[in-house]
């Protein structure tokens, strides 16, 4: 029996920022949304968007 080449794959993803939030709407259904931003109770920002 011959021998068999052992091959190591390596990758390197980036790291995501700890202080950024990614939303991704592609599994929303349609409709209009609102998103409220919210810190201890207080609403920072408000706002609406529309999934076509």
């Amino acid at each position: 029996m011959a021998n068999k080449k052992k091959y190591n794959y390596e990758g390197k993803l980036q790291k995501i920022p700890s202080q950024k939030i990614l939303i991704n709407i592609n599994h929303l259904e349609k409709g209009e949304y609102e998103l409220n931003i919210i810190h201890k109770n207080k609403v920072l920002k408000k706002t609406n968007f529309k999934k076509k």
